[in-house]
């Protein structure tokens, strides 16, 4: 029996850095990234051959990279131009572009963030500052609200539609295509912020449609961050205080651990894979354990308070 004979097709190489960049990104979006993780790729991608034209299928591929890598950049910018060069590369070896990838040996920085701890009193100014009067001002007022209750992303609140809130089982439902990191979650609500929702939705002009999300522009649009930045920086000018959007992130996390939460507990309402970024958060409430060690440690009830102030004393 004769043997069937297999076809191959040889892969032409693109003639340019643009050309490659090109296939790249559309085969990243058949995967399902978002539009705002796809411009990420793309802007890294496109300033590195930008600042080195010389690199693309050539031998100073290498020393091209090392030297766009070796920036004097922050460790948080340094890691996302690794892990979107290197994905790039890996693509390219695979599909027959390029023989090797430089980044392989290159290792992540480690990055501690950026953590914002925000007062409770500058919270309360910034809540009280909002004029509710408005729909502006009241869609502002749900959605810090929503933020400071359940540590929700920006993009993920701005993409919520009416059928993902349930006002009535206080929570929200987070959809896997809107969620950064592709998994579904349900987020709990306090009361208060459940009837300023219900309250928002019913100040909508009846002429939307049903498709226009919880937290829209005057127009009915979707809102998005550079907007809701914008808001930010009217508000921090009438308080005197700089607030970013993603602080009330950073405050929701403190807050629920100080307020007696677990990490675990707070790992999954954030939609962080690991406890990586949790960590950040436990460390920086770590002072807390002085005063909490202060009311309960068990030295209170079994040495008198005499013992206790003597023993102090000595320490001092």
């Amino acid at each position: 029996m004769a043997r069937s004979k297999v076809l191959r097709f040889q892969q032409d190489i693109p003639a340019t850095w643009q050309e490659a960049l090109q296939q790249y990104l559309w085969f990243k979006q058949a995967e399902g990234l978002r539009e705002i993780t796809l411009k990420g790729h793309k802007d890294v991608i496109s300033l590195f051959f930008k600042r080195h034209p010389e690199a693309y299928n050539s031998t100073k591929l290498k020393p091209s990279l090392y030297a766009f890598m070796g920036e004097p950049v922050k460790p948080a910018t340094y890691n996302i131009r690794r892990n979107y060069l290197k994905q790039f590369f890996a693509w390219g070896i695979n599909e027959g572009f390029f023989t090797e990838n430089p980044l392989n040996s290159l290792k992540k920085r480690k990055d501690c963030g950026r953590v914002i701890q925000l007062d409770v009193e500058i919270l309360s100014r910034l809540l009280s500052t909002i004029d509710k009067t408005t729909f502006a001002g009241l869609r502002d007022y749900a959605l810090i609200l929503l933020t400071l209750d359940s540590g929700i992303r920006p993009s993920e609140a701005f993409s919520l539609m009416p059928s993902d809130v349930n006002l009535s089982g206080l929570e929200v439902c987070v959809r896997s295509d809107v969620a950064k990191t592709k998994m579904p979650r349900t987020l709990p609500v306090s009361p208060i912020t459940a009837q300023t929702i219900k309250k928002l939705l019913a100040s909508k002009h009846p002429e939307w449609s049903h498709n226009t999300p919880v937290f829209c522009t005057v127009e009915g649009k979707t809102l998005n961050r550079h907007s809701w930045n914008d808001r930010f920086e009217y508000y921090s000018r009438k308080i005197g205080i700089k607030i970013r959007p993603y602080d009330l992130r950073h405050a929701f996390a403190l807050q629920f651990l100080r307020n007696g939460g677990h990490a675990l507990a707070l790992q999954r309402t954030l939609g962080h894979t690991d406890l990586t970024m949790t960590k950040r958060y436990v460390s920086l409430t770590q002072d807390d354990l002085k005063e909490q060690h202060a009311l309960a440690s068990p030295l209170n009830t079994l040495l008198p308070r005499k013992n206790r102030l003597r023993n102090l004393k000595a320490r001092e």
